[in-house]
């Protein structure tokens, strides 16, 4: 199978690098055929019609990603690597898409470990989705166009999200003169917890507790240190209420 990447951006330059120079011939992973060695071509422009590959995966912005399907030639197995895009935007190519659930900063980055949501539009092109990720040493899981979006939001809310909750967490802190890495193992370890054991039993602190005088005297300082962040603050104990009720209608135990 030859396979050439369209786009030299981050995420282009890390699968090359992952996938050894141009032109190497790769051993399968156990689940391909032995007579599925693949070999990478060297990476193509956005405009290249990819006539020599067998499967042409596509690493551009998720706006360029039609454009850039449009121009490969008919007869290839055409893949993207968006969490959010649909295959549709690969038509008429018997497509196939990638999407590799890490941060990605480009050469060196290892996917190894990681999981990939993947979708094809046939059970070839499912099969190459596997195979790639397998030899990038990723789990799989199949998410459907239809769920794209609501997988998508999910992986925004466990990543992005998070990393917008802490910084509220550290413009409070400073107003105590508190430093941010004091509460690197608090959110470490509430992290790990909920790794390990699920929202509902990982859930601790006042509002587990059902300690609501606490949670007044915290909303009075919040109202007052960094009132900016004072409807964040309400929408989380909102949603903590919600949590913690969940866990004892389910009888579920708490820390």
């Amino acid at each position: 199978m030859r396979i050439q990447i369209v786009g030299q951006g981050r995420m282009g330059s890390a699968l090359a690098s992952a996938l050894r120079p141009p032109g190497t011939g790769l051993s399968p992973a156990s689940a391909v055929p032995p007579a599925a060695d693949i070999v990478l071509l060297p990476q193509a422009g956005r405009g290249a019609d990819c006539a020599e590959a067998d499967v042409v995966l596509l690493a551009v912005p998720d706006s360029e990603i039609e454009a850039a399907a449009a121009g490969i030639a008919p007869g290839r197995i055409v893949g993207h690597l968006s969490g959010s895009t649909t295959l549709e935007p690969l038509a008429p190519h018997e497509a196939f898409s990638v999407h590799p659930l890490l941060s990605v900063t480009g050469p060196g980055t290892s996917f190894a470990g990681a999981h990939a949501a993947v979708d094809g539009s046939s059970e070839r092109a499912l099969a190459v989705a596997r195979d790639l990720a397998s030899l990038l040493g990723m789990e799989t899981f199949r998410v459907a166009d239809a769920d794209r979006a609501a997988y998508h939001a999910a992986a925004s809310v466990a990543s992005n999200f998070l990393v917008a909750l802490e910084g509220f967490a550290e413009r409070l802190a400073r107003t105590a003169g508190v430093p941010r890495g004091a509460l690197v193992p608090l959110a470490r370890a509430a992290l790990r917890n909920w790794a390990e054991l699920g929202a509902e039993s990982a859930l601790t602190g006042p509002i587990a507790r059902g300690d609501e005088r606490t949670v007044e005297r915290q909303r009075a300082a919040v109202a007052e240190r960094s009132p900016r962040d004072l409807h964040l603050f309400d929408a989380l104990v909102t949603a903590t209420r919600e949590l913690a009720g969940s866990a004892q209608d389910d009888g579920s135990g708490r820390p």
